[in-house]
């Protein structure tokens, strides 16, 4: 299957940037999608940005003006700056990828997540 790493996360203060990277580990992708989704404190994980060839990059409302997200293909990988960060955005980030890589024998499909970054925005 296809891992993903995650880095990036940590503790800043209000106003503050971070810069999350997710990479997937392996050559040959094809990507449907890449996103990154956000799980406050006690709550359910949320979708914050997302990025493919169909739709473009989107983003939720929260973090429009504040938060971009890119891929690298030359990475495998999808980045979100967050700038003037607020601490409604303290939590775990997590990265999701769909799409397929090559096994050695076939294109496979696969819908894998990363382990999470914790992100604290606090003064």
């Amino acid at each position: 299957q296809v891992q993903l790493l995650e880095s990036g996360g940590g503790l800043v203060q209000p106003g503050g940037s971070l810069r999350l990277s997710c990479a997937a580990a392996g050559r040959s992708f094809m990507f449907y999608n890449r996103a990154w989704f956000h799980q406050a404190p006690g709550k359910q994980r949320e979708l914050v940005a997302t990025i493919s060839d169909t739709i473009g990059t989107r983003y939720t409302d929260a973090v429009k003006g504040r938060f971009t997200l890119s891929a690298d293909d030359a990475r495998n990988a999808v980045d979100l700056q967050m700038n003037d960060l607020k601490s409604e955005d303290t939590g775990v980030y997590y990265c999701n990828m769909k799409g397929q890589f090559y096994n050695g024998r076939y294109w496979e499909r696969f819908d894998t997540w990363g382990q999470g970054t914790q992100v604290t925005v606090s003064s």
